[in-house]
């Protein structure tokens, strides 16, 4: 029986002891408040995107004609000039060709004058009833063929001619060699597609990226646009460029829709390589010299700290305008405040402080408008109401606003006690519920 109460009253010191412990720490846990600074600076609105770097224009070099590479006279990366020989076919059963063509003209030729003097001899009998009409006929007929037959041996000899000036390749611009495909001593075949020998970039000063851009962008993006872009080779260089051109034609991949922009840059240092990535960024919009404020700071909900600390202040104003209509004198700058459509406060004249929706959703009022929360030096907080301007994704343009200055201390965020006594969630309150406790209701 002894033990049993020893144990008892083991457990039950140690549960008060774990209660003063936890309960103790609850007590102690404060809401920790974090401050940014409002700023002055320059603020860009960007799209990013990736793209590849291409040549302006490329031709691809070819040959119309089959048979075995005698001698390549250009590698990669030189320069060559247009009409520059860059390959020479062997040549061998090319001239065979042409020779076997003159002389199956020669052939031809001497039939046709022979079928063409047998004519007009036939047709002077017959003029003088000495032949028939049908021996006349095949006479005529003979020659016709024999032109025929010549008429075919000079095609053959313009198509071997062809054939032959052809396995001579010849640059058709100027530029520099960027691919290679043949060595000497490969036999090429042009019978049913004609194959690339050589890949050559007209001028590599300049190239072009073809981004890929989301269809949520593709509405800001518009030619003349200024481009920044970097590529992995050079990471911590930036170049430059501008949009040409918005393609129309889209392409789905994995359900997301985009549309090729290019986008021209020069690349006078050649530092540019086709093939290589670029990390892309458009440029929509640009400010200098604004009110900034970090993304953080739009973020802040209030705790019940603050909303009490700014429901008490609003009060100690209207008891003070209250006082002042007791006395037969106006309120300090008369009436109260009414939230308008526009986003600011103002007097209406009327009862408490007060939210008129007006037009417009309290969404669209939303996203034009930014709820910032300051700490004066009496530690009490208020809310400045401001119209945003464009964001980077880290800092926001705000508007000039009055109550807004450069320096001033902003509530950036909130670090709630982890205990169930002390905290108290974070929720965040639409216009309504700040209208009411801002005007004490």
């Amino acid at each position: 029986m002894k033990k049993l109460l020893i144990f008892s009253f083991i457990i039950l010191l140690a549960g008060a002891g774990y209660w003063y412990f936890i309960y103790q720490k609850k007590a102690d846990a404060k809401t920790v408040y974090e401050f940014a600074e409002v700023t002055r600076g320059n603020i860009e609105n960007l799209i990013s995107s990736t793209g590849t770097i291409q040549p302006v224009r490329t031709v691809e070099v070819g040959t119309e004609v089959s048979g075995k590479i005698e001698k390549v006279n250009v590698d990669f990366n030189d320069m060559v000039k247009k009409g520059q020989v860059l390959a020479i076919l062997d040549t061998t059963f090319l001239s065979s060709a042409v020779r076997d063509a003159q002389a199956s003209i020669v052939r031809a030729e001497a039939q046709y004058h022979k079928s063409q003097k047998d004519y007009e001899f036939n047709k002077q009998l017959f003029d003088k009833q000495l032949a028939s009409e049908l021996e006349l006929l095949g006479v005529e007929t003979t020659m016709k063929t024999n032109y025929a037959s010549l008429q075919s041996a000079k095609s053959a000899l313009e198509r071997s001619q062809f054939n032959f000036d052809h396995a001579v390749i010849r640059s058709p611009i100027s530029g520099k060699v960027i691919n290679r495909n043949i060595e000497e001593g490969q036999t090429v075949q042009a019978s049913f597609s004609t194959p690339t020998l050589f890949l050559i970039a007209e001028n590599l000063a300049k190239i072009e990226i073809h981004a890929r851009v989301d269809e949520s962008d593709i509405g800001q993006i518009r030619e003349g646009q200024e481009v920044r872009f970097t590529v992995e080779a050079y990471f911590d260089k930036e170049f430059s460029g501008a949009v040409r051109q918005v393609r129309l034609q889209p392409q789905t991949i994995s359900n997301v829709v985009t549309y090729t922009v290019v986008v021209d840059a020069e690349n006078t240092e050649s530092l540019l390589m086709p093939g290589m990535t670029a990390t892309v960024e458009f440029v929509v919009d640009k400010k200098e010299n604004v009110l900034l404020v970090p993304n953080s700071a739009l973020r802040v909900q209030p705790t019940e700290e603050m909303l009490a600390s700014m429901r008490a202040r609003w009060e100690g104003r209207r008891g003070e305008g209250e006082a002042y209509a007791g006395q037969g004198r106006p309120r300090p700058g008369g009436g109260n405040y009414d939230r308008n459509a526009g986003g600011g406060f103002q007097r209406n004249g009327g009862g408490n402080f007060q939210i008129n929706q007006g037009e417009g959703s309290q969404r669209n009022m939303s996203d034009r408008m930014a709820r910032l929360w300051t700490k004066d030096d009496k530690g009490d907080y208020s809310v400045i109401m401001a119209r945003k301007g464009i964001t980077d994704g880290k800092m926001t343009e705000i508007l000039e606003n009055e109550r807004l200055q450069e320096g001033m201390q902003l509530v950036s965020n909130v670090i709630q006690p982890t205990t169930a006594a002390q905290a108290t969630p974070n929720r965040g309150m639409d216009m309504r519920v700040m209208g009411r406790v801002m005007g004490g209701r």
